[in-house]
């Protein structure tokens, strides 16, 4: 008998001790599970779910090298977003917000960079050859003239302005360099319910907070009904 239960002792005790070293890794372990989730946390906007501008800036370059030429950098901003905060309040405006972050991502699908870049502007890079440009911007400009409904049951009327700039055309595979042309491209089409496709000479316009229009010769796309 004595013979049977030592075994069994021994595994007993083996056991038991495996148990305890398995604490503090199991504390450990879920440690880790809540600093990953905190920090992916950290590199998403709360009100969007998008990614913000540092980690939207390191997975947009990412989607740059892995497509080359056929990767397209696109901004978007929202138009008179002021107005909707100011007549509406600014859980209309976290709406309108919330539904253009929802309309971007469905748009861009799961591969593309999509970040807030602050306020009302966001920015997608992501895939998508030429000979499907036309179309791709034509339904973005569609999909984000599409009225939102609020909480209440109050319609509001949205639209916004889109740039969009691609290395080929740019002649540079540089993020800064494509945003920048991106955006001036934006603010020639303000208003105007097209995408506009940047051309060479956009890279060049200083966009920071200067906006200039009318550049002749740039390619629209979308143009509202």
């Amino acid at each position: 008998m004595d013979s049977v239960l030592r075994p069994r002792a021994r595994f007993g005790q083996r056991a038991l001790l495996l148990t305890i070293a398995a604490v503090p890794l199991t504390g450990w372990a879920v440690h880790a599970i809540a600093l990953h989730k905190k920090i992916a946390a950290s590199r998403r906007d709360p009100l969007t779910g998008l990614l913000r501008r540092d980690a939207y800036t390191a997975r947009a370059r990412q989607v740059l090298r892995r497509h080359g030429d056929s990767a397209v950098v696109v901004l978007v901003d929202a138009d008179d977003f002021k107005a909707v905060n100011d007549t509406l309040g600014h859980a209309a405006g976290d709406t309108v917000l919330a539904a253009y972050a929802a309309r971007l991502a469905a748009w861009a699908g799961p591969r593309a960079a999509l970040g807030r870049l602050g306020g009302d502007e966001f920015a997608v890079v992501l895939d998508l050859p030429a000979v499907r440009r036309e179309e791709r911007l034509a339904r973005l400009i569609r999909m984000l003239r599409t009225p939102v409904v609020l909480d209440d049951g109050q319609v509001v009327n949205v639209a916004a302005s889109v740039g969009a700039a691609t290395p080929d055309a740019v002649g540079s595979s540089d993020l800064s360099s494509l945003q920048r042309a991106a955006d001036a491209a934006l603010y020639d089409g303000k208003h105007s319910g097209r995408a506009v496709l940047a051309t060479a000479a956009h890279a060049t316009v200083p966009s920071v907070n200067g906006r200039r229009a009318g550049r002749p010769g740039t390619a629209v796309w979308g143009r509202a009904a």
